[in-house]
């Protein structure tokens, strides 16, 4: 998954309200660590969040949905957050109801961070990265129209990745290129031409104290 280009193809295949549903999410994990951002996306006009495109993000019956345009190779992100955001962990519970790719990034400037991709059908692994540069791989098994519950601690240069509570692997940034960085989630089609997914439930806490930081939305 690269995590530095725009998406800029016509997003003609719109969400259709006839597609299925994913099942219930499970309930909401308390957080453990100072809240830095949280939303369990009741609002749609999703105050905090930049979409990278429209079209693409919808809430949904209390859920973040995301769908693209069945073409190859297509991906799409929504940010939150701040870029002086240091050490942190991301949870957030996902979702793939059709196509293989779904994740976070953390240690976001600008367009470019550290992605975390948990990847379904074909896969069944968890793949992290920076831009088209590999860091680290393990197998895990997701399945899809199943939720998955991911965390990925980001502190200093180390990226500690859980998959339903288990520990998968840890990822080493040798460069320290990416110290500080907001957010995102990711839409992407890859090689399967195909994504719906859904998101609930995320919650940015803190691995070290450090300032909140100004114009983050918690709900």
């Amino acid at each position: 998954m690269v995590f530095a280009a725009s998406f800029t193809a016509s997003l003609d295949a719109v969400a259709d309200p006839g597609d299925p549903l994913p099942p219930p999410p499970p309930p909401a994990q308390r957080p453990t660590g100072r809240v830095l951002f949280r939303d369990d996306f009741r609002d749609p006009s999703l105050p905090g969040w930049q979409r990278e495109d429209d079209g693409v993000w919808a809430v949904r019956r209390g859920m973040l949905r995301g769908e693209l345009p069945s073409v190859r190779q297509k991906h799409s992100f929504l940010y939150a957050g701040s870029e002086q955001w240091r050490d942190y962990a991301v949870d957030v519970d996902m979702c793939m109801v059709r196509g293989v790719d779904k994740g976070v990034v953390v240690r976001v400037v600008d367009q470019d961070g550290i992605g975390v991709d948990l990847r379904g059908p074909g896969y069944q692994d968890v793949v992290v990265q920076h831009r088209e540069w590999p860091m680290g791989k393990a197998r895990v098994t997701n399945a899809n129209s199943t939720w998955q519950h991911l965390r990925v601690e980001a502190r200093g240069n180390r990226f500690r990745i859980y998959v339903n509570g288990d520990f998968v692997l840890e990822a080493i940034d040798k460069r320290d290129r990416r110290p500080n960085g907001r957010i995102a989630l990711s839409a992407y089609t890859g090689g399967a031409a195909e994504c719906l997914v859904y998101y609930d439930h995320l919650v940015v806490t803190t691995l070290s104290e450090m300032p909140a930081a100004t114009g983050s939305t918690g709900q």
